[in-house]
């Protein structure tokens, strides 16, 4: 699903940080080597900045995946990029906790941190010196 789709609302409140958590714990892809469903749940935790992301067309973005063969670590960065993209947020954690397979758990942790914009540089002034 192309990031355009995830849909955005303004930040009812820019001036605050506050935390946003959503979690998805029916997310579906195929694993690439095998053809089999993967099982897990996506959590998103994120700070807004100006934008909010929107559930339901996060929802269908999430379901884009269902028919995608994906690695559970290019999912992860995947969805943390594409979200970024969307909200551009000041910061993002997304967490893919998928099912059991083969006798073993993955969990796949990435994180964003907006880059802060440098101060502009203080001028100094001069002082007069009188005579």
């Amino acid at each position: 699903m192309p990031v355009g789709s995830i849909e955005t609302f303004p930040n009812p409140e820019p001036s605050r940080d506050y935390e946003i958590a959503i979690a998805c714990p029916e997310f579906t892809s195929l694993c690439p080597k095998t053809g089999l469903p993967d099982f897990g749940e996506i959590r998103i935790t994120y700070v807004p900045d100006a934008r909010c992301l929107e559930l339901k067309a996060l929802k269908y973005y999430f379901i884009g995946f269902r028919d995608r063969g994906i690695f559970y670590e290019h999912v992860t960065n995947k969805i943390l990029d594409d979200l970024v993209a969307a909200c551009s947020p000041r910061r993002m954690t997304v967490v893919g906790d998928f099912s059991v397979r083969g006798g073993i758990t993955t969990s796949v942790t990435v994180h964003y941190l907006k880059p802060r914009r440098p101060r502009k540089a203080a001028t100094k002034r001069r002082r007069s010196t009188v005579r």
